[in-house]
């Protein structure tokens, strides 16, 4: 609170001290007063005024600077009452009771809304595994009897499976540390797994999938990590070349410290400008919008999961040349050292 602005908010109250002193000056005059008395009377009074108006200006003026500069520095504003004392002067309590009321009334609704979401949250995650069963259905019959079956409608039961696994993760993708379970775990395991899935698609799409050096253990969640790979595998199909087509997937343990897990693709790349985005939600970037319908949904959720598990993902890629994904393991022991002191 600068002084200048406190001496304007005081402009009535020093105008009314002013008029008092200059009345108390003409009442002494018209007694008679002897003049050194009259200096003593007025001194005096100056005096107490200052003192009164300096202690008055210093309390509020420690009170307001410090509410702003912990708004300032707190990342949720609404918290501030809890780093302020509780001020001793009357307008400060009033403040002080107000932003009480207004901080109780946004808690309980806060309260309110995380239920709400949380409630709609579970019934998603409910309606998901519920409607699972019946395209996990479709798809063994489409499976069993392809011949009843084209192309178009089993693609379109994939894309509806796919779909409705981004929806599961992408709920859980905020709270996914209450749902995954980090161990040490066989790479080449879960590649196979992800190959497996994605089996049809890349005979369809006459891709070769081609794999080497997995045999690896890495400390990670397999399921989610899975998912991540789905995720990636699925754009490498999707935006692939008609001829000679491949996915490659390779570890690279040049640096010591990490495990790094590439998937590198010949498909037609991604511009340079669009790179650096290709992990923002919903950004479908020039290959989304001219190649195939896309929501930009995988690449987000799966750059969350990854930094929930620990781990990190990039993108290099050039187009009509080649896309590479790299997903870091740290290469540590220290599941084993918590294990060890347990």
């Amino acid at each position: 609170m600068k002084f200048t602005t406190y001496l304007k908010d005081k402009l009535f109250s020093i105008v009314a001290y002013t008029i008092s002193v200059l009345l108390i000056i003409m009442l002494l005059i018209a007694f008679k007063t002897p003049r050194h008395l009259n200096i003593s009377i007025i001194s005096i009074i100056t005096i107490f005024y200052i003192i009164t108006f300096a202690i008055d200006y210093f309390r509020k003026n420690n009170f307001y600077k410090d509410l702003l500069s912990n708004i300032d520095n707190l990342e949720k504003a609404y918290l501030v009452l809890e780093t302020l004392t509780k001020p001793s002067f009357y307008e400060g309590e009033l403040l002080y009771q107000a932003l009480y009321e207004i901080n109780k009334s946004f808690c309980e609704a806060i309260t309110l809304l995380e239920s709400q979401t949380q409630d709609f949250k579970e019934y998603i995650e409910m309606w998901i595994h519920e409607v699972k069963i019946p395209i996990s259905s479709l798809v063994l019959m489409a499976h069993n009897h392809s011949d009843k079956f084209d192309k178009k409608s089993i693609e379109q039961i994939r894309r509806i499976e796919d779909y409705v696994d981004q929806v599961l993760y992408y709920v859980r993708s905020e709270n996914a540390e209450k749902d995954y379970l980090i161990k040490e775990t066989k790479l080449s395991k879960i590649i196979s797994n992800v190959a497996l899935k994605n089996k049809n698609d890349l005979l369809e799409n006459k891709i070769d999938l081609i794999v080497e050096n997995l045999d690896l253990k890495i400390y990670t969640d397999s399921k989610w990590l899975e998912f991540i790979l789905n995720q990636i595998i699925n754009n490498s199909i999707k935006y692939h070349n008609k001829d000679n087509s491949y996915i490659k997937i390779y570890t690279d343990n040049k640096d010591k410290d990490l495990i790094n897990l590439i998937i590198e693709d010949n498909g037609i790349g991604i511009e340079s400008y669009d790179l650096p985005r290709v992990f923002n939600k919903t950004f479908t970037g020039n290959n989304g919008r001219n190649v195939s319908k896309s929501t930009g949904m995988g690449l987000f959720i799966a750059k969350n999961l990854c930094i929930k598990l620990g781990h990190k993902i990039s993108i290099d890629s050039k187009v009509n040349d080649y896309t590479k994904v790299t997903i870091s393991f740290y290469k540590n022991n220290f599941y084993d050292v918590i294990k060890n002191k347990n």
